[in-house]
């Protein structure tokens, strides 16, 4: 796996945990594969302060997007300024990927969760643009879906129809 091949790689920085959450996300997501795994040598220990051997970056891939997890320090975490969408034709894959990601993590409004890394993800349905189109309908889907956490399809079916 190359990731030279893409010309936009994501980049995670964790503290220790890049081996991990690259093994967990590719779990979670089928057609997801490990790429290489780069461990810290000696040199550069007075900057990074990781002990030779340690993980510093593991390659993975979910669904043919490339991602690079790296093990860079204690000092950035993550935030809701970046997250990922998945996106879900059924309600079995909203149910599926809301109870993987938010598994260790937190649950938020509107199909928003963090994963146990701290990893904001938006679990959503594909069809949420097209309930969202009529101006009318749009108003009582939004006032369903703010009130819930794991999105409801049906639910969102009922209030546009309402």
């Amino acid at each position: 796996m190359a990731l030279a091949a893409q010309k936009v790689t994501p980049c995670l920085w964790f503290d220790t945990q890049a081996e991990e959450a690259a093994r967990f996300y590719a779990s979670v997501f089928k057609n997801s594969k490990i790429g290489k795994i780069s461990r810290y040598g000696k040199e550069g220990f007075e900057i990074h302060g990781k002990e030779a051997g340690t993980v510093m970056t593991a390659e993975f891939e979910i669904a043919g997007q490339k991602f690079l997890a790296l093990n860079g320090g204690p000092q950035f975490k993550f935030n809701e300024a970046v997250s990922f969408q998945v996106h879900c034709e059924t309600q079995e894959e909203i149910d599926y990927f809301w109870s993987k990601l938010a598994e260790g993590g937190q649950e938020g409004p509107c199909g928003w969760l963090k994963d146990k890394f701290g990893l904001s993800w938006q679990v959503i349905p594909t069809a949420l643009p097209q309930l969202l189109t009529d101006e009318n309908a749009a108003q009582r889907v939004m006032k369903s879906m703010l009130q819930m956490r794991k999105i409801d399809i049906a639910a969102l079916k009922r209030a546009q129809a309402a």
